[in-house]
Order: C-alpha cells, then structure tokens, then sequence
C-alpha cells in the first residue's frame, strides 16, 4: 500500500517554478509601469500607506535632534542670536533696497508695456530623507498634493536653488537634485548675462555648462543665476558658481565647471514655489488648442449634415 503524505504538508510547486513565476511577474510589472504608467496610482496609495511607517522610523532622529537642541548652552545662544540679530539688520536693508528696485521695475514693465511677472507664492517644506539610489539625486520632503505642490515646481533654500519637484503623493513629493545627471536649468552669468544650460554633474556634485563655445565670455567665480526663459524657475535665482574652465584647441566647446550655490546636500528646510496665476499658454500649446477646437468643428458640421 502506497503512503501519502498528509494535505497539511503538501510543498506545492517546485523552489525553480516558483523563482521563475515570481521573476516573470516582476519583469512584466515593470515593462507595464514604464510605458503604460498603470501601476501610478497603485504608486500614490502605497505611499500613502507607508506615510505613517516614514514618519515613525524619522521620528527617532528627530527625537535626538530635539533633545541636543534642548541642552545647548546658553552661551551658545546667546552668540547665535547676536548673529542673527546683525544678519537680520542687514537683510532689512538689502529688503528695503529690493523693495525700491521692485517697485522701479515694475513702473518701467507697464511704462513699455510688458506683462507682468507671474507671482510666485512659498510653500515651506521639510527634508525627510535621501534616496537610497547611488545614481541618482533625490530627497523627499514632507509637502504633497493636499498642500498644493504641483509636479514641475522649483524648490530653493536660503542660498539658491535645490532642485524641481518630480512626483507628488498626496502627503510627500519627491524632489530631484540640480545635480542629477537628468537635470538640466537654464542659467544666465551675472556679469554680462550670457545665457547657457546647467546640467547636472551626477556623483561629482557639481553642476557642467555644456555646449558651451570656447571662445565664450565666462570667467572663474562667475555666478550663475535662473534666466527665466523656461518658463518654470522664476529669473535671477541663484543656481551655482564656475570654478573650472577647461578649454581644448581641438574641441569646439570648452568644459565649465560649476559649483551648486544651494545647499544640495545638507539643510533641513526648503520653500517649494508654486505660481499663484495661470501661465500663458507656449506657442505649440495655443496651436495645438486651436487644431482641437476646429476639429471638433469639423466634426459637428458634418454631424449636422448628415
């Protein structure tokens, strides 16, 4: 008589099968995300689910941030207030200066009849953490779509530019650094506005002017702000500082070297800008609005016919 083990251990599939159904699983989820996007929304719920889980293992990190901030001295103090204290004394007078020049520049933009900036409204966010990623710059801050955050929206510090929002969840939004290898930001020199594009230098840290002529007008310590022209960070933010230029007889280009002037990879707070008005439309935008609007003509006035 033949024995057979109970149900209770049965071992189903083989180790092998089960490796090669999983792997193929995988392999399809991730063709089907890349070039479908079908598993977006699975993406958002999920990190709305972790949300929590997130927050709890910052939270010991926090603590210990909390507690080193309770004991400081009170000698300490006192010297970081008198700091802050000259510093805000002078930026009163660089804001009263800025507010003059604001107001100048807005008279001579009606004056010649240009339109008006659009108005950039701060959203203030805190870094909760890195990616894990060696290739790639991002860090998650703790602002989402119930707060307003847009995809595409820039994200500064106190000294310049960081990054630009890439994906939002409904409670955190990832943030991609300037100084990811697929970043890229239009700049301006300071000195005597040459326009070029930034690229993002990946694991150096650093930021590269490609495309950049030899012969081009740019020096060391020149700085680097937002021009505008793309339509997405607003102009005259700063964004980094040259500190090597290496030029080639034979290449056509020269090499520019340039250093982030935003703290890139340290800091706990950023402001996250969001427009407050509408943007006009671009040119390919308006016209592709237009062939939408006569083909729907189109379409009624041979319904009509019919």
């Amino acid at each position: 008589m033949e024995h057979s083990p109970p149900p209770f251990f049965k071992r189903g599939p083989a180790p092998l099968v089960r490796l090669f159904f999983f792997a193929s699983l995988s392999l399809a989820l991730l063709v089907i995300d890349a070039r479908f996007r079908y598993a977006e929304g699975l993406r958002t719920w999920l990190a709305l689910a972790a949300y929590p889980l997130q927050r709890a293992a910052t939270a010991p990190v926090e603590l210990v941030g909390s507690v080193g901030s309770f004991f400081s001295t009170q000698a300490q103090l006192v010297a970081e207030n008198e700091r802050l204290r000259s510093k805000a004394l002078a930026y009163s007078h660089d804001a009263q200066r800025y507010e003059a020049l604001e107001a100048e520049a807005a008279q001579l933009r009606r004056l010649i009849g240009a339109v008006e900036r659009l108005e950039v409204r701060p959203i203030p966010a805190e870094v909760l953490y890195s990616s894990r990623d060696p290739y790639s710059h991002r860090l998650f801050i703790d602002r989402g779509a119930t707060h307003a955050v847009r995809p595409g929206s820039p994200v500064t510090d106190e000294t310049g530019v960081v990054g630009q929002v890439t994906r939002v969840h409904p409670l955190l939004s990832e943030v991609t650094l300037v100084t990811d290898r697929d970043q890229a930001i239009p700049v301006q020199v300071v000195r005597n506005g040459l326009r070029a594009i930034a690229f993002g230098g990946g694991a150096s840290g650093m930021l590269e002017l490609r495309f950049m002529s030899a012969n081009a007008d740019i020096q060391g310590n020149d700085r680097l702000v937002t021009s505008g022209v793309d339509g997405t960070y607003p102009p005259g933010l700063p964004v980094a500082t040259v500190v090597r230029i290496e030029r080639d007889a034979e290449n056509a280009f020269a090499r520019v070297v340039c250093r982030p002037a935003a703290g890139v990879d340290r800091g706990r707070f950023v402001l996250v800008l969001s427009d407050a008005t509408a943007r006009t439309p671009r040119p390919e935008e308006a016209q592709a609005a237009k062939d939408k609007t006569r083909r729907g003509r189109l379409k009624d006035k041979d319904g009509s016919v019919r």
